[in-house]
């Protein structure tokens, strides 16, 4: 039978137990720990009080209180903690002092040995008591029946034995107070608080355990399992409810031999899958104290790796050039600057225009590090770079599954990664129509939609185009959108080729011979500023500014380099003397200009010819001669040029016979 004494709430439960006078104490003090603790008190004992606790479930105690054999009884069999009685001092003092009183031969029985203290106690004050005790239910009723044989009148005792007393018609004195009924229940209350937060905690780590991606297991000294996430459980095949106390290894012997001996990293195969298995302390004491080794799925280290590259390659989107490095004092170049800064305060689309070679993207990149928008993105891509269907991935990105080789989880697209940043589209009139009517998408609603999905994701981005072609033509011979055009068009900038701007020749020279040094150490030291470097140019003056530059800056670039080639390669000697004495530099530099840029004669080149032809056959021309270089590089070989400018044989031939 039990007695619950209020509702059942959050607070610790207790159940005090006991089939002797203990009850009658407990019903007496149990008003003093209604508001901290949902008490019940038991009247079982011994194997009907574990059947109690057993059949409770989810409502078992969190504590339970008993005295003498019954609490030792219980210690040893049920899974939640015990508290037993114990009398204090002031207890037996009391007790024997009553007994004295009304019985002539006192008996002191106790559960278990007699302490000594109580043995001390009795001799110091030379008290002329008996001591007994007993182990277990049937030891105590042998006990008292052979002390009643024995002349005992008086029995002092827990409630077990002066139960028995009384029975066999002795006096009895119970041995327990108020007091220490008090003790065992603030016991009770510490142990069901202590309990409760370590259950608690137990129950968060359990929680974190199960929510980690990666296989977790927490080992003991001896190697047994303490507690184990259910995904390494089902990983091995186990259950992880009954791996706890049990060795792993005996778990799962394929792993033997793949676990690090040591805290570390080590390797193992688990069901033909690869995992890279971490060892480390269970806490800071070290092995001693255990273990925790973490499984993780070598695929997913794989997979990490993937998304932290191109996490960096996100981060690696930023513009490097300022509009100090456009070098040139031109009226031309002024005039450049002037709406470079003007237009980096708006977040209008801008239209860049020039020749190949003229600087676009320079300009692009100087106009997004003046601008609002200079902490984010600079993403550029050329658009005649790539094939179709790889081009409209690279911009509009992807979902997993939208074609046979997609990456799993899919693929931001490089207008999503310039969000709040700038995306510059160089050779935008290369990109194919059907791409420029999504792109015209964008434009309008700023917003995205990935190949394979439906759903559309807003951008912040500022667009800025380039092209080396004549729109309006691609227009006409329906190549390109008209609706596309004005909406990139909305703010133009017109790059001046570098034979239009003579007087920015020299410096531009200048300056790339001063960058070519600064990568080459054995012309560093003789190259230290612009002075000498335009010392060792001043002679190809005129070479420079008569030659017509169809490859503008870039083509200036290659020959600056050849020159610096032969720089450095000259006698360190003579080549100091050139540049010291300023008189045999100009010979010196004609015969090496001569040498590395056969290209570039030293007579005026007429220039009425080229001035004529339209800009549809400068174009052409342009494309013919870097058709031409691509050639010389992959040695005549038509398919390795085809390949590295993406497009076709047919392509090829027809672009170099138009030119003719």
């Amino acid at each position: 039978m039990s007695t619950p004494l209020f509702e059942p709430g959050q607070r610790p439960r207790i159940w005090a137990l006991s089939i002797s006078r203990l009850r009658d104490l407990f019903f007496d003090i149990a008003g003093e720990y209604v508001e901290r603790a949902d008490l019940r008190i038991v009247s079982h004992g011994f194997e009907d009080a574990v059947r109690e606790i057993e059949a409770a479930g989810t409502g078992r105690p969190d504590v339970v209180i008993a005295g003498g054999s019954n609490g030792a009884y219980l210690k040893t069999r049920v899974s939640v903690p015990v508290v037993q009685i114990s009398p204090t001092g002031f207890d037996v003092m009391h007790a024997l002092a009553r007994a004295r009183r009304d019985g002539a031969n006192v008996a002191l029985v106790t559960h278990g040995n007699t302490p000594d203290e109580v043995r001390r106690f009795v001799a110091a004050f030379a008290l002329d008591v008996t001591l007994a005790s007993y182990q277990s239910a049937q030891d105590a009723e042998s006990v008292v029946l052979d002390l009643r044989d024995r002349g005992i009148d008086m029995l002092v005792g827990p409630g077990l034995a002066t139960d028995l007393a009384a029975n066999a018609g002795m006096g009895a004195v119970f041995l327990y107070s108020r007091a220490s009924i008090r003790a065992a229940f603030d016991t009770a209350l510490e142990v069901a608080q202590a309990t409760r937060r370590e259950t608690v905690r137990r129950q968060r780590l359990d929680n974190l355990l199960q929510h980690l991606r990666d296989g977790v297991v927490a080992l003991d000294a001896q190697g047994q399992v303490e507690a184990m996430n259910q995904r390494l459980a089902s990983l091995l095949g186990i259950d992880a409810a009954r791996a706890v106390g049990r060795v792993l290894l005996e778990l799962a012997p394929d792993l033997a031999g793949s676990l690090p001996e040591a805290d570390g990293d080590a390797f193992c195969t688990v069901r033909g899958a690869s995992y890279v298995v971490h060892r480390g302390p269970l806490a800071n004491s070290g092995a001693a104290a255990g273990t925790v080794l973490t499984f993780q799925e070598s695929r997913a280290v794989e997979r990490l790796d993937r998304t932290l590259r191109s996490r960096q390659r996100v981060q690696q989107f930023s513009a490097r050039y300022r509009l100090d490095d456009i070098v040139g004092a031109s009226d031309s170049i002024e005039r450049v600057r002037t709406l470079v800064r003007r237009y980096a305060r708006s977040d209008a689309t801008v239209l860049i225009l020039g020749e190949s070679g003229t600087g676009k993207e320079m300009v692009a990149q100087s106009m997004h590090q003046l601008s609002a928008r200079r902490d984010f993105a600079f993403v550029a891509i050329n658009c005649g770079a790539f094939p179709e269907a790889l081009l409209e991935s690279e911009l509009f990105g992807y979902e997993e599954g939208a074609f046979t080789g997609a990456r799993k989880g899919g693929k931001a697209g490089l207008i999503e990664v310039a969000h709040r940043g700038t995306l510059f589209l160089d050779e935008i009139g290369e990109m194919p129509l059907s791409l420029q009517s999504r792109l015209l998408r964008v434009l309008q609603e700023r917003e995205v939609v990935r190949l394979g999905s439906t759903e559309p994701t807003r951008v912040d981005i500022r667009v800025v185009a380039a092209t080396h072609r004549a729109l309006t033509e691609g227009i006409a011979a329906g190549r390109f959108r008209a609706d596309l055009y004005y909406r990139l068009n909305i703010l133009s900038i017109a790059l001046p080729p570098l034979r239009e701007r003579p007087t920015d020749l020299l410096p531009l020279a200048v300056e790339l011979l001063l960058q070519a040094a600064a990568r080459e150490p054995r012309l560093a030291a003789r190259l230290p500023d612009a002075a000498a470097a335009e010392r060792v140019l001043e002679g190809l003056g005129d070479a420079l500014r008569h030659y017509p530059w169809p490859g503008n800056v870039r083509e200036l670039q290659n020959v600056i380099e050849r020159l610096a080639v032969e720089l450095a390669d000259a006698d360190t000697e003579t080549g100091t003397d050139a540049i010291q004495n300023g008189t045999s530099g100009a010979a010196l530099s004609r015969e090496i200009l001569r040498t590395v840029a056969p290209e570039i004669t030293l007579e005026p080149q007429p220039r009425a010819k080229k001035s004529a032809l339209t800009l549809r056959e400068r174009s052409r021309h342009v494309e013919a001669d870097e058709i031409r270089a691509a050639l010389v590089t992959h040695g005549g070989d038509r398919d390795a040029v085809c390949a590295a400018l993406g497009i076709s044989k047919t392509t090829l031939w027809r672009k170099l016979n138009a030119a003719q």
